[in-house]
Order: structure tokens, then C-alpha cells, then sequence
């Protein structure tokens, strides 16, 4: 085994991430740093300090990147109206990035020459833990104990907990908890009976959404402001990226807004199912499309929506600093200029529904496609040379197949 003389561990201060801590320890011998990344998880973050103090971690890393995450990854995306396979809102894929950046960050700081994590070696996240420092450091080595220890399956990472007395979290049932992701921009929800696609997702899996049967009987009118394609206020009043994102959280839980129960197809070759809660970026997906709708020239849309597949796969797969995906953010942004406004939404049981938008950037002319008479020139015998040339070889066509 290569020696390494420190470490930097993505660390949660859940069960996997703290037996990790402990393997590292044990197996390399040396001094192993804690990074635990605040993204908005919605939890307290202060026993994963207590979790890595009680097994001897002088160095601890707790960050706060929420306004980070939101401004500098989240709203790119959502300028792309990146949607994987499309409906998954990217909400796990896009944290990565960011985390591996403050691991690479942290380890240069610290003069680590390893980061490891706790990614399994059947999912998504090792490829974007590990794309993402091979592009921001390839000099820095990457432990993924998934892959190097002898722990095979759930029940043996429980004995190894026990034997190290490492506490072991329970859900509120009492059970072992699924394999839960959250961030401020989603939750994502795998394992147990989820495993199985034909059992349907029982109600206490969703965290952050009401079932929209029982939200709220009367609908509930939000109006978001975009500068440039990002949002900007809420109802008037100006936020904070992350603040925002926060805002319209609450808002689209309470209408059960951004639920998703996906069978996806994972970059390293399986299919696997989740149960996903996206209540703001649902909300601002849809407002996002409103304002664009009036701002955004017919090619230029369509253009959009052309490369968003492949932009959202590049993400999906880890791939956010590779120059492709940098190239194409650049085409993205160039075309938010005038992506700017105010876009009202309904929002009523589950769902997000634009009633109105409005721009100073406005391309759409009420003269005209007026159906009254107009002031502005346009002549109607126009359409007929302009049908005539698009039928020429549909003509020409239907003539030699002899219709």
C-alpha cells in the first residue's frame, strides 16, 4: 500500500462516513482532517464535530457553502433548465463538484497528499468525487475505502460499528435509516424497500413535501424576479441566493411542489430508483422557462433545448470541470443578456403553473399577433410565398412517389 502521510475526508458524521474515519486511521496510520460541507442539509452539523473528536481528529473543517453552492452551481444549471433523462434536477450530481473543490482546497492547505470519501463503489458519486480532483489536482491521490476493504454489505459495516462502538442511527421507526442525500436544493432517498420499483414509496419517506392530496385547498400566488437568468427576489423582496432557494423551499413544500419517483440510469452502467423532493428548483425551473418564453429569440430557445440533454449528462456523470461542460456554460450565459423580469406562478397541489410574465427585454409584439386590426406593417400575402418555398420539396417529393 502507498504510503500517505494526511488525509482529508469528506465527512458527514453519519455511520459510513464515521466507520471511514476510523478505517482510515487504522489502516493508513496517519493524521486524517475532517471536512463536513454545510450545503443546506437541513440537519445540525455539530455532531459530526463530536463524532470525529471522539475518535481523536484534531483538525476539523465544518464549512459553510451554502450561498456558494447556490450562486455558483445551482443557478448555472438552472440557466440551462438542466433536466437528466429529463426530469432528475441534478439535485446529488451538482454538490460534488463543490466538495470536491474545498477537498482539493483543504488538502493543499493542510499539505495532505490524499482525499478520500465515502462513495460506494456501485453509484455515481465516485466518479464525480474523483473526475473533479483528478481536474482540479491530479498530484492529489483519492481513497474510496468502498473499494479497498473487505466490507461487503450492510450487516458487516454494523458489526464493524459495533466493534469500534460507533454509534449507529436509527430512523424514527426505530429501523435502519435509508440512504438519504440532502442539500438546500433536494432530497434524495434510496435503499430498502425503494430497491424494488414495483413497491410504491410509503408515505414517511418524503421529508420535505406534503402529499399533494393534502396540501392546501386554496392556490398560493408567488411572483419571482430574474436578473441576467438567475432569480432575484421573491414577491418583491430581494435574496440572497441562498436565501431564495430557502424561501421557495418552504413555499413548494407546502403545496407538495418537486416530488419525483425515478428509475434513472446510472453513468457506471445499472439502473437504480429513488424518490426525489426538489420543491424550489421545480418552482424555479418553471419560472425560468416563463421568463425565457418572451426573452429568448425561437433558435436561440430551441438551441437551448437542444444541448440541455447532453449539458445535464455531462453533469449527471461528473463532469462539471471538464471543458466541454465549461464550453457549452458559456453558450448558456450568453444567452441570459435579457433574461430578465418578473414571472407569477399558481401554486396548488403539486403543482407550479405560470399565469404571467412580463419583461423590459420582451420580444413578444401584442400588434403583432394581434387577431384585431394592427398598427404595425405586416402583410398577410406574405405567408403565401413563404409556404409556397418550405412545400418546394415536399412537392417535389410527393411527385416522385407518386402521390
Amino acid at each position: 500500500m502507498t504510503k500517505i502521510e494526511k488525509i482529508v475526508l469528506s465527512y458527514s458524521g453519519g455511520l459510513d462516513t464515521s466507520i471511514i474515519l476510523k478505517w482510515l486511521q487504522e489502516t493508513y496510520g496517519c493524521e486524517v482532517v475532517t471536512f463536513t460541507a454545510d450545503l443546506g442539509q437541513g440537519e445540525e452539523l455539530e455532531p459530526a464535530r463530536a463524532n470525529a473528536e471522539m475518535v481523536g481528529v484534531k483538525d476539523i473543517r465544518i464549512v459553510d457553502l451554502r450561498e456558494e453552492f447556490v450562486s455558483d452551481f445551482v443557478f448555472p444549471m438552472l440557466r440551462a433548465n438542466a433536466l437528466y433523462e429529463g426530469q432528475y434536477l441534478l439535485g446529488s450530481s451538482i454538490a460534488r463538484p463543490l466538495i470536491a473543490k474545498h477537498l482539493v482546497g483543504i488538502a493543499r492547505e493542510v499539505g495532505a497528499d490524499a482525499v478520500a470519501h465515502g462513495a460506494t463503489g456501485k453509484g455515481n458519486d465516485q466518479i464525480r468525487f474523483e473526475l473533479a480532483v483528478n481536474a482540479l489536482d491530479p498530484s492529489i491521490k483519492v481513497i474510496a475505502p468502498w473499494r479497498q476493504w473487505n466490507i461487503r454489505s450492510r450487516m458487516q459495516l454494523l458489526e464493524y460499528a459495533k466493534k469500534h462502538h460507533i454509534p449507529v442511527p436509527s430512523d424514527k421507526r426505530g429501523e435502519a435509516p435509508f440512504s438519504i442525500d440532502a442539500n438546500l436544493l433536494h432530497t434524495s432517498t434510496e435503499g430498502k424497500i425503494l430497491e424494488n420499483p414495483a413497491e410504491v414509496a410509503p408515505d414517511h419517506v418524503y421529508q420535505r413535501t406534503v402529499d399533494p392530496v393534502d396540501a392546501p385547498d386554496t392556490p398560493e400566488i408567488v411572483t419571482i424576479g430574474f436578473d441576467w437568468g438567475d432569480p432575484v427576489s421573491v414577491n418583491g423582496k430581494s435574496m440572497t441566493p441562498a436565501a431564495l432557494l430557502t424561501e421557495l423551499n418552504g413555499l413548494g413544500g407546502r403545496h407538495g411542489i418537486g416530488r419525483l419517483d425515478l428509475v434513472e440510469n446510472r453513468f457506471i452502467g445499472m439502473k437504480s430508483r429513488g424518490i426525489y423532493e426538489t420543491p424550489g428548483g421545480t418552482i424555479l425551473l418553471t419560472a425560468h422557462r416563463g421568463i425565457e418564453s418572451i426573452t429568448l429569440d425561437r433558435a436561440a430557445a430551441h438551441l437551448k433545448d437542444e444541448i440541455m440533454p447532453r449539458y445535464a449528462e455531462l453533469i449527471y456523470n461528473g463532469f462539471w470541470f471538464a471543458p466541454e461542460r465549461e464550453m457549452l456554460q458559456a453558450l448558456i450565459d450568453h444567452s441570459q443578456a435579457f433574461v430578465s423580469g418578473e414571472v407569477t406562478l399558481r401554486l396548488y397541489k403539486g403543482s407550479a403553473s405560470v399565469i404571467s410574465r412580463a419583461s423590459p427585454g420582451s420580444l413578444y409584439s401584442a400588434d403583432l399577433v394581434t387577431f384585431e386590426e394592427s398598427a404595425v406593417a405586416y402583410d398577410h400575402h406574405d405567408a403565401e410565398g413563404f409556404i409556397r418555398l418550405n412545400g418546394l420539396r415536399l412537392r417535389n417529393w410527393a411527385a416522385r412517389n407518386g402521390r
